[in-house]
């Protein structure tokens, strides 16, 4: 059995998690679920619509993301529970079907971006000399083993891999900023694309444009929550963790993007296909390229090792609780995970990525993501004026989460609107086919008391 830590109130015979995560760890476990490969790409992505003012959409996008992460921090205060969002719907609204879709829609947004992940790292390995050639389907397939064994391992293993992983891909970062400082001052960080949208004064569709798409490089945070059965002083160290980590994550981004648009005009920078190996490349060409791709690697491991975690304690805190089968919930002995939960993610990612390209579920359960935030948001405002609730570590004035649904209606809205059907489409066969799954889980138990 893992030495050290705490178990949480074991209940009659059976294993239960352990506490054993520090603040720091839970700092950069949030900041490791935002700081993913996409940063690596985003920036071009952000400069063509930006222009210099990168920096600007980063600065905004955190004021949008926090107020959701600080709705999350201060739920984390009160309930700190595996479960995550779902239990936090259960518990605001007491409706079984939206909780059920709640928690599968955070599973599957892991499962997912786990099998994105696994397609990018193979494709990044066969780029190195010795392992060309090789299969893609391969690599992905040993990628998946390798994190779902850390997953199964233990949590205090699979933190110090997060916190190894976490500084290899920041190192990446840093490296950006560190080659490029010497280019600071040299770039006007305020010149927008000039179209027929740019006014007199701050170019307020561009701006738009930039916070939608920057908006996304934060989501990862609200992986922290279901942790939190596994981390030390939950009701301070989730709260505290989870804002360090926000600030930790926009200053990084905001110096990367300033880094960025110094170096490469940002013209090209929309049009490069690696924008910040770019950048690296002119500010440092000395430097190595592969180590680029090595570093790529270690960020998408990273986010799939953190989703693997937060998918598992998400279905095992929605099986203890009864809303999906019990056996989701057995914890192992040894290892204190729920090693069955772990497994069935291993098997339905394998086949998400033998299925081949899934870029487009991907996209559908990010929005579907937007649906759980705002429902997380409400949650805090019901609990909040519901009396008898016992406030938590981190209270926080109706007015954040208030704005909070107001921003994820926002975001909502502006991903719909953007034109691509495909992404809302899927989006909503994903919860008609939830829907179907509880109903038929329910008749199931249904049929099972008779």
């Amino acid at each position: 059995m893992e030495q050290g830590g705490e178990p949480i109130e074991p209940s009659g015979d059976e294993p239960t998690l352990r506490r054993s995560i520090s603040l720091w760890q839970m700092t950069l476990y949030g900041a490791g679920g935002m700081l993913g490969a996409g940063i690596y790409g985003l920036i071009g992505q952000v400069a063509g619509e930006m222009g210099s003012a990168i920096w600007l959409a980063f600065a905004l996008s955190l004021v949008a993301a926090g107020l959701t992460g600080l709705s999350y921090a201060s739920l984390g205060s009160r309930y700190p529970r595996a479960g995550g969002a779902a239990y936090i719907t259960q518990r605001a609204y007491g409706r079984d079907l939206l909780t059920h879709i709640v928690g599968l829609t955070v599973a599957c947004s892991g499962l997912t971006s786990i099998a994105a992940g696994a397609r990018v790292v193979g494709e990044n390995l066969q780029a190195l000399p010795a392992l060309e050639g090789l299969p893609t389907g391969m690599l992905a397939f040993l990628y998946v083993a390798v994190v779902g064994g850390i997953a199964y391992r233990g949590i205090r293993e699979s933190m110090w891999a997060n916190v190894a992983l976490t500084l290899m891909e920041a190192g990446g970062l840093l490296l950006v900023i560190a080659v490029s400082l010497r280019f600071w001052g040299s770039a006007n960080l305020l010149e927008f694309p000039v179209g027929p949208e740019t006014e007199a004064g701050l170019p307020l569709v561009f701006l738009a444009q930039g916070i939608v798409l920057t908006f996304y490089a934060f989501i990862g945070f609200e992986d922290s929550l279901n942790v939190a059965e596994e981390l030390k002083n939950p009701r301070r160290n989730l709260p505290l963790g989870l804002v360090m980590a926000l600030v930790l994550t926009v200053v990084i981004y905001m110096s990367v993007a300033i880094s960025a648009v110094s170096v490469v005009p940002w013209q090209e920078l929309a049009e490069a296909k690696a924008p910040l190996a770019e950048v690296v490349a002119r500010a440092a060409p000395w430097f190595p390229a592969w180590v680029f791709i090595v570093i790529t690697v270690f960020a998408v491991a990273n986010t799939g090792l953190i989703n693997y975690i937060t998918a598992s304690r998400l279905l095992y805190g929605m099986a203890r609780d009864g809303h999906l089968p019990p056996v989701l919930s057995r914890v192992h002995p040894v290892r204190r995970t729920p090693h069955v939960a772990i497994w069935l993610i291993f098997a339905l990612v394998v086949a998400l990525v033998l299925s081949g390209d899934i870029s487009e579920l991907a996209s559908a359960t990010v929005l579907l993501l937007l649906l759980v935030f705002l429902a997380v948001n409400g949650a805090l405002v019901v609990l909040k004026m519901r009396p008898g609730e016992a406030p938590g570590g981190f209270e926080l004035p109706l007015a954040v989460p208030a704005l909070g649904a107001v921003v994820c209606v926002a975001m909502f809205g502006a991903r719909v609107g953007a034109g691509d059907w495909r992404a809302p489409a899927i989006a909503g066969v994903l919860l008609l086919g939830v829907a179907a799954l509880y109903f038929v889980l329910r008749l199931r138990r249904a049929a099972d008391t008779d």
